[in-house]
């Protein structure tokens, strides 16, 4: 889940968004020194009462309150500690590179919950840790409790795996770790046909589990992240990542340009080109000439 933005229905935020606290809390390790003596409660009880508002406006007012500490840090802080959203504009497919922010209470009416004091104390794991299992095992399922883990960011998730083991079914993988699932959830044979997908950058297919070699090779994974940790758009050949994508736009075309890791056969390509003329009609509908990139 990390410390990014996601667009969720308002009942999945009010369900979710307390599971998260631990993980958003444990982040302000990257703050070393600059988090020390905060007063986390009185900050965000202050930044609550200047919203809406961009961080640019909120971060000069926050230091003007808070004299003893970074700006940027007492940011952070309230990105991670109050919950928010982004207030929408009317930007295409993006969002503004300077973008205000509402506090959740206010924009949803209702208050996201926060973990119960008496359930932790009882080493009972929080409901909302367990609808976060339940919804990750309906995307990523089956999987490992360490797979969760690695894609919630939250370090220990197996309480609220074992409060649900009754309702959940399980297996063993190819190197006897068990996996969990849904009782329901669709597990087609594996030889099952995979057509192929184009996928957004930090597509969360990609970065679910702890091992990945589900989804991408070992030899492929280091060329999908940058320097400054951008998660590459990819695309899929089989089911396993075969390539990165971007588009460029110059005046009224759009192109589409594939990377491929591998050497793709004819009927692949044909397969790419097919689905990647769909994309680009849906990203770039402006556009008078669209054309499939791929390199020989």
């Amino acid at each position: 889940m990390r410390v990014t933005l996601h667009l969720v229905t308002a009942a999945d935020y009010l369900a979710l968004r307390p599971a998260l606290q631990p993980m958003l809390t444990a982040s302000l390790r990257t703050l070393k020194t600059r988090a020390d003596g905060l007063d986390l409660a009185k900050l965000t009880a202050y930044a609550h009462t200047k919203l809406p508002a961009t961080f640019e406006q909120l971060r000069p007012q926050l230091a003007q309150q808070f004299r003893h500490h970074d700006e940027r840090a007492l940011g952070y802080a309230v990105r991670t500690h109050l919950p928010l959203v982004q207030v929408p504009t009317d930007d295409p497919w993006a969002f503004p590179s300077s973008a205000a922010f509402a506090s959740a209470e206010s924009w949803l009416a209702q208050k996201p919950g926060s973990a119960s004091a008496e359930s932790w104390l009882a080493q009972e794991p929080d409901p909302s840790l367990l609808v976060l299992v339940r919804r990750y095992l309906a995307a990523f399922g089956p999987a490992t409790i360490r797979d969760a883990q690695r894609w919630s960011g939250i370090a220990d998730l197996a309480p609220a795996f074992e409060a649900l083991r009754p309702d959940l079914v399980t297996f063993r993988d190819d190197k006897r770790r068990e996996l969990f699932d849904l009782p329901g959830a669709p597990r087609p044979p594996a030889d099952t046909a995979a057509p192929v997908r184009f996928l957004p950058d930090f597509d969360n297919l990609i970065l679910g589990h702890d091992d990945r070699r589900r989804i991408v090779a070992d030899e492929h994974r280091p060329a999908l992240s940058t320097k400054n940790l951008q998660v590459k758009a990819t695309f899929l050949v089989d089911g396993f990542v075969a390539g990165t994508w971007t588009i460029e736009r110059a005046k009224h075309t759009a192109t589409l340009v594939l990377a491929p890791f591998i050497a793709l056969s004819k009927p692949t390509r044909a397969a790419l080109e097919a689905e990647g003329a769909l994309l680009l009609a849906f990203v770039e509908p402006d556009a008078t000439t669209r054309v499939v990139r791929i390199p020989r």
